[in-house]
């Protein structure tokens, strides 16, 4: 069977499996309302166990969770009922199920996932986490922390094109479709591309789908949006799994991301890129990062969001592999990956976001760490970064009114002293988004008192605080410009006028 035809019928297939899934309540809230809190938890962990007693007497929706979610063995004919109109026989024939005897087991995961605009279905190979299987060299990922944290992570403003650069199975594809007029998806692989046809198919979404390596598929191209998880993973210039590693040396993959993405910007398009780089001994990771950037035409935000030692980093992603660390010859992996990074000095390998924006400006370059935890999604926040970049831009801060946001908090910190207790830190808290925290001295406190939003601009404030304060004007307004800009930059301060 040609490739083609197995896509094509892998499509088909997933067309009637969709009505089976909406008859049964295969979706999102329907699988959380038949295993409850408890078991859905447990589905999260890996834990087989309680869900599979949670489903047991779920009915045709509890074979489902069991064919898909557990990968495990089920009767041919319950299997028969659950995915009807969908025969088995048709299902086999796409590489959807295979048989053994008179029981059926899924070759694929196909789970529901509903990222804010109702329920998706997105196909993927199954990871081992529920039943002990081999990671294949062209293992396609499926909704794993990475895609999620992107997910959030990615601005959803409407836009007219995005494109999807290694879309593995189409999740970032999928969530595209809710807020583009057009979406395109690229990927190297060809079984990614199968699934992500599948995925497509299953939820009745048009997508573009282009066979290549990175940027290739759409040379000459632009895009109001990209969005993209590459194969990130920090090492040697080899591809043992094609949906981690690029056989790119060390950080090039996000180099190349980076680095390309631009060229493929539509003027004030915007790129959301999960991203790793090295910490390199005796080197600023910031300059590492903007030493991938063109120096004209470009904004960029780059958020660390984790640094991990070279050890933890290298068994994380041979575990993540299939390896057992414990093993001889997985052993000799890790050694000859750790002595890599050694022979590169790499002390760290850190990992974040990094947001850009195509502009006919001279290039700006914020990186930054950003390791604790906030709740609220960080893509709309990187279109609000962008808005309040161009406001500095525009606008002299000495002139302007400024105002704290609302949820800007002042907080002082005290130890125990000598005489009492002793402040040791004065500092604003932005209670919303990244939640940003600034430390200011106490003069910087006071002139943020006086922001009002019918206030006086900063300048003036500035001269009224250096004459109560005996305070030389011109050093307290170069200080309070450099104060003013962090601030405004991270949504602490907002302009008013």
């Amino acid at each position: 069977m040609t490739a083609s035809n197995s896509r094509s019928l892998l499509a088909a297939a997933a067309v009637e499996l969709r009505q089976a899934f909406e008859r049964t309540g295969y979706d999102a809230d329907g699988v959380l309302a038949l295993l409850g809190d408890d078991a859905h938890a447990a589905l999260g962990r890996s834990e087989p166990v309680p869900v599979r007693n949670a489903s047991q007497n779920g009915g045709p929706l509890g074979v489902l969770v069991r064919l898909f979610l557990l990968v495990d063995d089920c009767p041919e004919s319950d299997v028969a009922d659950a995915i009807a109109p969908l025969t088995v026989r048709a299902a086999i024939e796409a590489g959807i199920l295979h048989r053994t005897g008179s029981t059926v087991r899924t070759l694929l995961d196909i789970r529901p996932l509903d990222a804010g605009h109702g329920t998706r279905w997105i196909v993927s190979d199954p990871d081992g986490s529920m039943r002990v299987a081999e990671t294949a060299a062209d293992h396609v990922l499926g909704v794993g922390q990475a895609s999620l944290s992107l997910l959030r992570g990615t601005p959803t403003s409407p836009v007219s094109t995005v494109l999807d650069v290694g879309t593995g199975c189409g999740v970032q594809a999928v969530h595209a479709c809710a807020y583009a007029e057009q979406v395109t998806a690229t990927d190297i692989s060809p079984r990614s591309m199968d699934l992500a046809a599948a995925t497509m198919a299953l939820n009745g979404l048009r997508v573009e789908l282009l066979h290549g390596s990175w940027f290739e598929p759409v040379a000459g191209r632009r895009f109001d949006r990209i969005v993209a998880n590459p194969p990130f993973v920090v090492g040697r210039a080899e591809v043992q799994h094609s949906y981690r590693d690029s056989g790119l040396d060390l950080d090039g993959a996000s180099a190349l991301m980076i680095g390309q993405a631009p060229a493929h910007l539509a003027p004030g398009g915007t790129a959301a890129i999960l991203a790793s780089w090295v910490h390199v001994r005796g080197e600023d990771w910031r300059t590492r990062v903007a030493s991938w950037l063109p120096a004209h035409g470009v904004d960029a935000w780059v958020v660390e969001r984790d640094v991990a030692d070279p050890a933890l980093y290298v068994g994380t992603w041979m575990r993540d592999g299939g390896l057992d660390p414990r093993d001889p010859d997985a052993a000799e992996v890790a050694q000859s990956w750790l002595d890599h990074f050694a022979a590169a000095d790499v002390e760290g390998i850190g990992f974040g976001f990094v947001y850009l924006r195509a502009t006919d400006t001279p290039s700006d370059l914020l990186a930054e760490e950003l390791t604790h935890g906030f709740s609220d999604p960080l893509g709309n926040e990187s279109v609000e970064y962008f808005a309040r970049l161009d406001w500095l831009r525009e606008h002299d801060i000495l002139d302007s009114v400024l105002t704290l946001d609302p949820d800007t908090a002042l907080e002082r910190v005290y130890l125990p002293g000598d005489e009492g207790w002793a402040q040791v830190a004065v500092r604003v808290h932005r209670g919303n988004g990244p939640q940003w925290q600034h430390d200011v001295d106490e003069l910087g406190a006071a002139l943020l008192a006086g922001l009002r939003p019918d206030g006086l601009p900063v300048g003036e404030l500035v001269e009224l605080l250096a004459a109560a304060h005996d305070e030389d004007p011109e050093d307290l307004a170069a200080h309070a410009v450099t104060m003013m800009q962090g601030l405004v930059r991270h949504g602490l301060v907002l302009p008013v006028r």
